[in-house]
């Protein structure tokens, strides 16, 4: 499978899908030396070897003439494995080296953990690593509760169960129930290993969009306040000098009469940060009740994830996607360009 980025709408659930073969293991294994380990890197980066064929469960990766006759350890260190799951699957015979060949499970079966439910899903990008879904208002990430089910999660489920692809739903980040825009999940180890990593590193971005109420004087800026839990509504947020750092960048896209259309970039992934963080400078959500937007052009918060931006886990090369602006969204863009 090569990746798309082109919007693709399916329906998932309503029919079990017939295997595709991704996920069939083909091929004799031998074992690693015995008594071989796996090591830890050296400081100095390693060039990286070049994704191999993917066969099934199996990437296959011919080694250069350098790397022949190295040992495991020393080839180790020219692939993105990390260390531990690297070991973990050389304990599982999930990592072999066959003559020339380094051979890694990188797909294996995986039981799935949601239940599935049909729903229609907007499919903004799909490789082996990575499904990247566009999340539509009024639908959760995943359940916040015991039983609860027509979540984006138990959607994905049935989209995987629908194309024959035997995997956990894996959501690298979330976005609120009422906010649209692209979800990313990894759909193996493998890529959620990188993706927690990319995550955490700040390598992943996404860029939102939002409606404010009232005009912004500047045409961009910095919102730096930290954000806690409101004592007085268990999920409601706001800013507070004891709460966790919470940077949030913005510019103005289009200015209206009594409302701004800004383009955020987000430091720190805090709760309801750009919500909390607008209301604080006095201009609140359009739409969002919860931070005293009011309701008169939407009635859900006026926030989209435009774009999502993050590295190929393999390879490291930027890869990003554009979510549609979803229609509330852009009639009531139009509606305040007609006033």
């Amino acid at each position: 499978m090569t990746g798309k980025s082109a919007e693709k709408r399916v329906q998932a659930g309503g029919m079990k899908g017939k295997s595709t073969g991704m996920r069939t293991q083909t091929g004799a294994m031998s074992g690693n030396p015995a008594g071989e380990r796996v090591q830890t890197r050296s400081d100095k980066p390693a060039p990286m070897l070049k994704m191999g064929r993917i066969k099934g469960e199996w990437m296959d990766i011919r080694l250069p003439d350098k790397l022949m006759h190295a040992p495991l350890q020393v080839i180790l260190q020219h692939t993105p494995l990390p260390v531990k799951l690297a070991s973990r699957m050389q304990r599982g015979k999930g990592l072999l080296l066959q003559g020339s060949t380094l051979r890694l499970q990188l797909f294996p079966r995986d039981r799935p953990d949601f239940p599935p439910d049909w729903m229609e899903l907007n499919i903004l990008y799909e490789d082996e690593f990575t499904l990247v879904v566009s999340k539509p208002a009024g639908i959760e990430v995943h359940p916040s509760e015991h039983g609860q089910r027509r979540t984006l999660a138990h959607g994905v489920a049935a989209y995987y169960e629908m194309s024959g692809q035997e995997l956990r739903v894996r959501h690298i980040h979330r976005i609120d129930k009422d906010t649209t825009g692209p979800v990313l999940y990894a759909k193996n180890e493998f890529a959620h290993y990188q993706y927690d990593s990319a995550m955490r590193e700040k390598r992943i971005e996404r860029i939102y969009l939002a409606l404010v109420e009232g005009v912004l004087p500047q045409d961009k800026g910095t919102i730096d306040k930290p954000i806690g839990q409101d004592r007085h509504h268990s999920t409601r947020r706001r800013v507070s000098e004891t709460g966790d750092a919470a940077v949030t960048h913005y510019e103005v896209v289009e200015r209206y009469a009594d409302h701004t259309l800004v383009r955020l970039r987000l430091e720190t992934g805090r709760t309801h940060q750009i919500r909390v963080h607008m209301a604080a400078i006095g201009h609140p959500l359009a739409g969002d009740g919860m931070y005293s937007g009011t309701r008169k052009l939407m009635v859900r918060q006026a926030l989209h994830g435009e774009q999502l931006i993050w590295p190929h886990p393999w390879s490291g090369e930027k890869q990003q996607v554009r979510a549609p602006l979803p229609d509330d969204f852009a009639q009531a863009l139009e509606e305040l360009r007609g006033r």
